[in-house]
């Protein structure tokens, strides 16, 4: 592992919205960028496509004076490397997830994931339960969506040809798709919209982008592993904050999860879509300073 101060390695990054040092875990395909701020009880979080841990700094200045705040940037996003020759499977993020989870060593997390972060952070907590102490879950998903008609049609045509083409050459699904999930979109900074695609600067660096729209429906029996799993996770201490307003993630996405947890609070926000840590950034933060 090494760290080192973000200045003039990424000109496009905004060092007043992401005042964090950078540190560096060494993985075999690349080298995986991570937050570490503060000390204390950790709290992880973890992003999906086309995030990075960009997406919970307001979240990593809040907390870091009490807890230690950990968020990685999955290969292939944010400060991490992004080799082309990679497979960006879900599975495969999930094995790089636990490496670095293995490598920090840690207990008594509270572990917060949202979209892809879902299944990639809760594959961890359903191998190591006894080292999550909370669970924060944000609109997204567990189990096989094979037989969604809604999440096949979105998966068969972002990760096919055209879904590809426009992903690789436009920044279609970081600069657009991720910008029509906000449902109050004057809660989007220029900013923040910026981070959103900037760190996806050329074609060969947007390869995850488009493998995991695809990965929606060719990953359902991983999916379906974790759902099987489930009974691991069902008695830590959950809260599901659910933007109700998403069109990724609908208000009956939460259903699966609430029958199954066993101690379990939803907190339904009802003018809120698809980034609850960015719509409603204070409601997380609250809810984590309460945890």
């Amino acid at each position: 592992m090494k760290n080192e101060q973000t200045k003039n390695k990424w000109p496009w990054l905004d060092k007043t919205e992401y005042p964090f040092k950078a540190n560096f875990l060494e993985l075999q395909m690349g080298q995986m960028h991570y937050v570490d701020e503060g000390k204390g009880d950790p709290i992880v979080f973890v992003h999906g496509n086309p995030g990075w841990s960009f997406e919970y700094r307001k979240q990593i200045k809040a907390l870091s004076t009490t807890n230690r705040c950990i968020a990685p940037d999955h290969i292939g996003f944010g400060l991490s490397d992004k080799p082309y020759d990679w497979d960006y499977l879900p599975k495969s993020h999930a094995a790089n997830f636990e490496v670095l989870m293995d490598s920090l060593n840690l207990t008594n997390i509270t572990l917060v994931v949202a979209d892809w972060g879902g299944p990639i952070g809760l594959s961890y907590a359903l191998k190591h339960p006894e080292k999550i102490d909370k669970l924060i879950i944000m609109n997204t998903f567990m189990w096989s969506a094979a037989d969604s008609k809604g999440a096949r049609a979105f998966s068969n045509f972002l990760g096919g040809p055209i879904g590809i083409f426009l992903s690789k050459y436009f920044n279609f699904f970081a600069r657009v798709i991720s910008k029509q999930v906000f449902f109050d979109k004057s809660k989007l900074s220029k900013v923040a919209h910026q981070h959103m695609y900037k760190h996806l600067a050329s074609p060969k660096e947007r390869k995850g982008t488009w493998v995991f729209p695809k990965q929606i429906i060719a990953s359902s029996d991983w999916m379906d592993s974790l759902w099987k799993q489930r009974s691991a996770i069902e008695n830590i201490p959950t809260t599901i904050i659910w933007g109700m307003k998403d069109p990724a993630f609908p208000p009956d996405g939460l259903l699966p999860f609430e029958s199954f947890l066993k101690n379990y609070t939803t907190v339904k926000l009802d003018n809120v879509g698809h980034y609850p840590q960015e719509e409603a950034a204070e409601v997380l933060i609250k809810i984590l300073k309460q945890e």
